[in-house]
């Protein structure tokens, strides 16, 4: 007797991921996208392209601009350090790696302004400098830095230990210097990590709400980003204008999702 090609435990299984994706992922988008148009594509333009919020907008997108190409040099010479190198303090480097993900967000928001605040350690020093740091764009920059710190070197120091130095030593031996070998040898082998991390860093400067709470100041039009934007538009009421901006942060993040999807099927072409 034939074997069925598929067994009804695997066909329940494929069944239940399937329902669980359409709660979890489909119905919430689905939701966003129905409130934001609810009064028509009018109102819903409307809303998008009011001042306040397509300055959140750009806000947003120039954070990501800055944050995520230093967080992926950075993540990447980190883990070139840790996994090329045996040095003292090496397992500490990694535990500090690793805390910003274990921080919470608001901590970190909180620490940066009592690091660069009007009474904060350096704040003195800075306004006697005439340099404002907190409640400003800088400060939206520099505290997602932080909070995105790790995601580049958490993809990337895992395959480079598993890979190891063969390759590249090899490539020295054939009279590589050191960038030719780094462009050549070490970071096609690491490209699509460094892909994945660039992803995840630009997801979390995207959303991220805590942090820059504290830091932003929350000033319309100036130093508010889209999830403070779309925080603020619910408590002002605006619930179609609120699902408006949400489902631009959708939007933007499906664009970022295809944009790799679409690298990975070149790659595998």
């Amino acid at each position: 007797m034939a074997k069925p090609a598929h067994p009804a435990g695997e066909i329940v299984l494929i069944g239940l991921a399937f329902v669980f994706a359409a709660l979890v992922l489909a119905v919430p988008i689905a939701l966003i996208f129905a409130f934001a148009f609810r009064e028509g594509a009018a109102v819903y333009f409307a809303n998008i392209f009011e001042r306040n919020t397509l300055h959140a907008i750009w806000l947003t997108v120039l954070t990501a601009i800055v944050v995520v190409p230093i967080n992926i040099a950075v993540g990447a010479a980190l883990a070139w350090l840790v996994t090329r190198f045996r040095f003292r303090g090496r397992q500490l480097l990694i535990s500090a790696i690793e805390l910003p993900a274990a921080m919470s967000p608001i901590v970190a928001g909180v620490t940066y302004l009592f690091l660069y605040g009007a009474q904060g350690l350096f704040g003195p020093a800075l306004q006697t400098a005439g340099i404002q740091v907190m409640f400003t764009p800088l400060a939206i920059i520099l505290v997602s830095l932080f909070v995105t710190a790790p995601f580049a070197a958490r993809e990337l120091i895992p395959l480079m230990s598993q890979q190891g130095t063969e390759d590249e030593e090899a490539a020295l031996s054939l009279g590589a210097n050191g960038w030719q070998m780094f462009w050549l040898v070490t970071l096609p082998n690491i490209r699509w990590a460094l892909v994945y991390g660039a992803v995840l860093t630009n997801a979390r400067v995207m959303g991220e709400f805590g942090a820059v709470s504290v830091v932003s100041g929350t000033i319309r039009g100036q130093t508010n980003t889209l999830p403070l934007q779309i925080n603020l538009l619910f408590n002002d009421f605006n619930v179609t204008g609120a699902f408006a901006a949400a489902s631009t942060l959708t939007l933007i993040a499906v664009a970022t999702l295809l944009i790799k999807s679409v690298l990975e099927s070149r790659q595998h072409a």
